[in-house]
């Protein structure tokens, strides 16, 4: 049915339990449902063990420690014995409405992408997978969570014909990479489906300590510019809005605001680029005159 393929961070602490909690959800989709484990983080040879699902240790990194993202995707390609494959985040539970979204789109045509936004979710302790209703729990759990922008991206579900060996050198846990993949896709004149509007991924709450500035720093650190350089600026910042169809309780169906949105974020981000043109060539009267106003905040 699916190979799912991820990369964690270290096993300790909260990260042990998110992540112990999310490859168990995953382990329930299907029975067979394939699960690779990429990387030599602690505890991850172990919980592949544990779980019987397949580790791969060998992984590249920057020389500041992240792993490549190119690497990961080749690697999971090269590795997948199914014909549809899906890297998520290694802190998202998915559910029954996961699988029944790949069904409906892996009967269409390919090349395609699915992807979805996430629900922010806080979630401490281990998830008691032997409840009948755990899944019942949890929908209603993530509801009172935070459901994140279209831009807010943690599963990619695509199919092996849809070629993603000249991706970037990204760097895993800094932002930039995700809209590319989507852009990547619609470039590719390959189908992108949105199932936000029927699936409910579940990203378990955590902090940002692996990094010493914390969320700051993981947004806007050298490694984060580094990885929007890649991108490429706004023209390839596709978000869910971009999807071409979307996955609705009526079935897959398609949308027409995708036309629409080049427009949209010319709009947007052009504008917001010749803000700042502007500011940097009248930053030698305005210094002078004390005006330094504040640049607009993209969020």
């Amino acid at each position: 049915m699916l190979t799912i393929f991820s990369t964690p961070k270290p096993f300790r602490g909260h990260s042990d339990i998110i992540q112990r909690n999310a490859i168990k959800s995953w382990t329930l989709l299907h029975p067979e449902i394939e699960i690779i484990l990429i990387g030599d983080e602690y505890g991850a040879a172990e919980v592949a063990r544990e779980f019987g699902i397949r580790h791969e240790p060998e992984v590249r990194r920057h020389q500041k420690g992240p792993k490549y993202l190119d690497f990961i995707f080749n690697r999971a390609c090269e590795l997948a014995s199914k014909h549809t494959l899906c890297y998520v985040n290694c802190d998202i539970v998915l559910m029954s409405d996961f699988r029944r979204a790949v069904e409906l789109v892996t009967a269409g045509r390919e090349p395609f992408l699915m992807v979805g936004r996430r629900w922010d979710t806080d979630v401490r302790e281990p998830l008691d997978f032997s409840a009948s209703d755990w899944e019942q729990r949890l929908h209603a759990r993530a509801l009172h969570g935070l459901e994140r922008h279209p831009i807010w991206i943690d599963y990619f579900v695509f199919s092996r014909d849809l070629y993603y060996r000249k991706m970037p050198p990204f760097v895993i846990g800094r932002p930039g990479w995700d809209p590319w993949i989507i852009w990547h896709a619609r470039h590719s004149n390959a189908r992108v489906i949105d199932a936000s509007p029927s699936v409910i991924a579940v990203h378990q709450n955590h902090d940002y300590s692996y990094h010493p500035q914390g969320a700051k720093g993981v947004g806007e650190d050298s490694l984060a510019k580094r990885n929007y350089q890649l991108l490429g600026g706004w023209r390839h910042r596709y978000t869910t809005d971009h999807a071409t169809e979307r996955v609705t309780p009526a079935g897959v169906r398609p949308t027409r605001r995708y036309r629409y949105m080049p427009l949209k974020h010319h709009l947007a981000y052009g504008a917001t680029e010749v803000w700042f043109s502007a500011l940097d060539l009248t930053r030698p009267v305005r210094h002078p005159l004390g005006l330094r106003k504040r640049a607009p905040v993209e969020r």
